[in-house]
């Protein structure tokens, strides 16, 4: 599956389970403004998984989420309640 089909795949997937997680507290120049963040991989509802950050309170392993919003082309994600 190559990196446009994955992008979309998660354009299109809206819910899924956190399976795993971390919280950045070092970055990059391009990124310290936005430390402390939390970066997840998502097992999505319709298959496979996706990298990307979180958006709001932070998760842990198993809660569900759902897509939040894009920004530069990375998916944002919100806990469900």
């Amino acid at each position: 599956m190559n990196k446009a089909t994955i992008m979309s795949n998660a354009t299109n997937d809206a819910t899924g389970t956190i399976y795993t997680e971390t919280v950045i507290y070092s970055a990059t120049e391009a990124f310290a403004a936005d430390v402390p963040y939390q970066t997840v991989i998502v097992t999505l509802d319709s298959g496979g998984r996706v990298t990307g950050r979180i958006a709001g309170e932070r998760v842990r392993i198993d809660d569900r989420v759902a897509r939040a919003e894009f920004r530069d082309g990375v998916p944002f994600f919100r806990k469900l309640a």
